[in-house]
């Protein structure tokens, strides 16, 4: 966990107001639940997750447009090829490996207190998700369809606010890049590697988020 400085020192939560803050490296790295914990042990956690495969990707590529002179995500992804031995410890593949970032959580909160939210549906129904998250909070429906705007470019929802007929606000030049393509075989390894991750992760939150079906891997 990042601590605050005297420029960066997050406002006092009022009587009747919710303090959020998001950081994607919380849910993998392995001190951050003891030390949440013991801070503010009646927190409420929200985890956005995503098919693991197409989160390596993702990630790769954001890599890529940073540092081009990477190696391919077919050399990065193996350890050795030839045996199809996944290399679990480069970070792009690790972090997709939620059953055991989840393990480490669930030694200091109950799953009560912990939604996870499906990036795949964020994109084709922000509304049920955001739904799911108000009432996780507690919060009053306010935020509904009427809130989105679909972005056909980018591949993303827009948020709007339809009252005072302002242009949708869009997620940044960094959300929506065209993945490279990569080797169906090593998608196909790939898959095979997360399966049994992936249903260990079901059983854990009690949610099916069907990256196996979505992908054709039944």
């Amino acid at each position: 966990m990042a601590c605050c400085t005297d420029r960066n020192v997050m406002p006092k939560t009022l009587d009747g107001q919710i303090t959020m803050e998001k950081t994607p490296s919380y849910f993998v790295t392995n001190e951050a639940p003891k030390r949440i914990h013991s801070m503010a042990k009646d927190i409420k956690l929200i985890v956005v997750v995503r098919n693991p495969v197409t989160r390596a990707i993702s990630d790769y590529t954001q890599t890529l447009s940073k540092k081009p002179e990477i190696p391919t995500f077919e050399v990065l992804a193996f350890k050795n090829r030839t045996l199809g031995l996944i290399d679990a410890s480069w970070s792009a593949i690790r972090i997709g490996i939620y059953a055991l970032h989840l393990e480490n959580w669930l030694q200091y909160f109950p799953l009560s207190q912990i939604l996870f939210v499906s990036g795949e549906r964020l994109i084709v129904d922000p509304a049920g998700e955001m739904a799911k998250v108000q009432d996780f909070l507690g919060l009053k429906r306010v935020v509904t369809e009427k809130h989105f705007y679909f972005n056909k470019t980018k591949g993303f929802p827009c948020l709007k606010k339809p009252e005072d007929g302002s242009a949708p606000r869009c997620l940044g030049k960094s959300k929506g890049r065209t993945h490279p393509r990569i080797d169906p075989d090593v998608i196909h390894r790939l898959r095979k590697f997360y399966k049994p991750f992936n249903m260990m992760f079901y059983q854990m939150t009690g949610q099916d988020f069907q990256w196996e079906q979505e992908e054709g891997d039944k």
